[in-house]
């Protein structure tokens, strides 16, 4: 059987249905089964998705800024620099 993927959007929904399920004195395997995931999933969710709104879940999950050790690689190629060859880049012969 194949996995379900769940955006942050869902789980946020989800979450809130559980905490609507749960002042109604149900306990956690009861709203895992209403709300269709294993007590692991609901747990993990409520750890990293609880109290946030949804714009927030939606930046959580948004790829990070490029690193700025990528752009020194790259600031080394533009000057003409070869950083393969350790002669030229130490200015002497390795012995």
């Amino acid at each position: 059987m194949g996995r379900k993927r769940y955006t942050p959007e869902q789980i946020i929904r989800l979450l809130r249905q559980s905490e609507v399920l749960s002042s109604e004195d149900r306990n956690a395997p009861e709203i895992c089964r209403e709300i269709g995931v294993t007590v692991n999933t609901y747990y993990r969710w409520r750890k990293e998705y609880e109290g946030m709104q949804v714009n927030q879940a939606k930046r959580l999950k948004e790829p990070v800024k490029q690193a700025p050790r990528q752009n020194h690689r790259v600031s080394y190629r533009a000057s003409g620099e070869d950083l393969r060859n350790p002669v030229r880049r130490y200015g002497s012969v390795l012995h």
